[in-house]
């Protein structure tokens, strides 16, 4: 199926690798140009080059902390100079650490607003004006801890839960403007984030990492992790012209981990 995406502009927020990368991939595949960033302006402007080497499309890059307000504004500032409009925005970002309720202090708690949630919240504000020239559509990366907390992570499962929130009443508000808001939600998909989580569980139970991996994908019915490209795939698809009715909406991608209906 022919996405309609040629000749289009796309945003993607934390793209340098993992998730990000895979999405900003399959877009440029689709024939999308687009404006990357991540922390690292060594690492996105490889990805950069290498992404527009592979599919001649044109890529733009800029080095970007989402959880900072003055970042995102410039952002908004260098899309709007260079692209002039925008069709499709990722609000992409790192989770936040692991741990329990009491280990976090206020500190803790405040970085992970304004990474995980502050971020959605500036990067639609700033890029609706943008989208709202042509009707564009806008996917946010979450987890499936909105549906199931998942244990150890209370900083991603109250934060990415209250992200949902925002994108199903933005869908609504939004809707007028013909912007299309919808959520992604990644159950176990190697990423190094993934594998970062696997450790760290494997280290406090006294286990081999592999050991560990091998229980979890017992949980999942399809019987193994899935890969970045199969979350890019709908993220693509709810991007695109191609998706003229959904809004509001959360999409698992997680093999059937979530058993709750």
């Amino acid at each position: 199926m022919d996405l309609m995406l040629r000749g289009k502009t796309a945003v993607v927020t934390a793209s340098s690798k993992g998730l990000g990368r895979a999405v900003a991939e399959q877009l440029a595949a689709e024939g999308a140009d687009l404006l990357l960033c991540s922390r690292s302006e060594e690492a996105i402007r490889k990805t950069a080059d290498d992404i527009h080497k592979r599919y001649g499309v044109r890529v733009e890059s800029l080095a970007v902390d989402v959880g900072k307000a003055g970042d995102i504004a410039r952002l908004v500032e260098t899309a709007a100079a260079r692209f002039e409009t925008v069709d499709a925005l990722v609000c992409n970002a790192g989770g936040p650490p692991s741990g329990s309720f009491l280990s976090f202090d206020d500190e803790a708690w405040e970085k992970a607003f304004f990474g995980n949630m502050m971020s959605v919240v500036r990067l639609i504000r700033g890029f609706h004006p943008l989208l709202a020239r042509q009707g564009g559509r806008i996917v946010t990366v979450a987890s499936t801890s909105v549906k199931t907390p998942i244990p150890g992570l209370v900083l991603s499962n109250t934060l990415r839960t209250g992200v949902v929130g925002l994108m199903k009443t933005l869908s609504i508000e939004f809707a007028p403007d013909g912007i299309l808001l919808n959520t992604v939600c990644p159950g176990r998909i190697m990423t190094d984030r993934i594998v970062e989580l696997d450790s760290i569980r494997a280290e406090r139970d006294q286990v081999p990492l592999e050991a560990v991996q091998e229980k979890l994908r017992q949980d999942i019915p399809l019987g193994r992790y899935g890969e970045p490209e199969e979350l890019a795939t709908i993220a693509a698809y709810l991007l695109s012209p191609r998706n003229s009715y959904m809004t509001g909406s959360v999409f698992y991608v997680d093999g059937g981990a979530v058993k709750s209906l």
